[in-house]
């Protein structure tokens, strides 16, 4: 079998991988120590050949002085009903918020009468944003995406949505701000020329999570965009230069639809296997 090496370096990483003609990793080598990762069993032989052949005609790494071993990758339980996130709908952790410890019905007529706001109309905000960017999200199916809905990470907080497609990962957050104008800088959001907002940073700090978990799992680079989505705002301004943060109304979401090239078809499977099993996202 005749394998295809790369280089790839990111979040600190600097491997070497052994693909098929069409894409796939099978294998891959660490630049620095020379260990050598066999991603798929069958191609086992191969793979060490490749890279270890690759390794020693490369200036850059140093060999260890023992064999190559090879990794295990980390693997989840089998998946059960308890643990399927694909059942989730849409603002699924903040629908169990509202049934939880939603405000009365007598708390929420007094607040209204004061103009008083309450929790609970954030959390019903929120949640009314989530089921608009998430029917949206679930038209992209039939162009080969998968979209999981309120995936829960550690410390009580969620993803939004996470799409995943041949066009890559996409870690989304859902802002509802109705009737306000939102303006969006390199690394500040304002709504209706309030004080900054970092919604960006926090994106950016949730899509590193996604990236760490499905790579853990996959054994693969798995890119990750983080993408803020605003709804029902009266405009939205983005003025960036260089923001790393994708930004969409609700109905703009469609744009994602084409995207291709980043993973393939195999690699789609495994890495939405993976983020659909909950116990995967325990420690994120």
């Amino acid at each position: 079998m005749e394998l295809k090496v790369a280089r790839w370096k990111r979040y600190g990483h600097d491997r070497w991988y052994a693909n098929l003609p069409d894409g796939t990793a099978v294998g891959w080598a660490d630049v620095r120590t020379g260990d050598i990762t066999v991603l798929v069993a069958e191609y086992r032989d191969d793979v060490i050949a490749v890279l270890t052949h690759h390794l020693r005609n490369n200036p850059e790494p140093v060999l260890p002085q023992r064999a190559p071993e090879v990794e295990a990758r980390p693997m989840l339980p089998p998946l059960t009903p308890a643990d399927d996130l694909s059942t989730n709908r849409p603002g699924e952790s903040l629908r169990d918020l509202l049934d939880k410890s939603g405000s009365g019905l007598i708390e929420r007529v007094v607040s209204r009468l004061l103009r008083r706001p309450t929790e609970w109309d954030g959390w019903r905000k929120g949640l009314e944003g989530e089921k608009r960017v998430g029917a949206e999200l679930d038209r992209l199916a039939r162009r080969g995406w998968r979209v999981l809905h309120s995936i829960p990470l550690a410390n009580n907080v969620d993803v939004d949505h996470l799409l995943i497609g041949p066009g890559g990962v996409f870690s989304i957050n859902t802002k509802y701000h109705h009737n306000k104008v939102v303006w969006v800088g390199d690394d500040a959001v304002k709504v209706n020329h309030g004080k900054p907002a970092p919604y960006a940073r926090k994106s950016r700090a949730e899509a590193k999570r996604v990236v760490r978990v499905l790579e853990h799992y996959c054994g693969f680079p798995v890119p990750v965009d983080p993408v803020l989505v605003f709804v029902g705002v009266a405009d939205l301004k983005v003025v960036a230069t260089q923001l790393s943060v994708r930004v969409y109304q609700e109905r703009q979401v469609a744009a994602l639809a084409p995207l291709s090239g980043v993973l393939t078809v195999e690699q789609v499977e495994q890495v939405y296997s993976v983020a659909r099993h909950r116990q995967a996202w325990s420690k994120a």
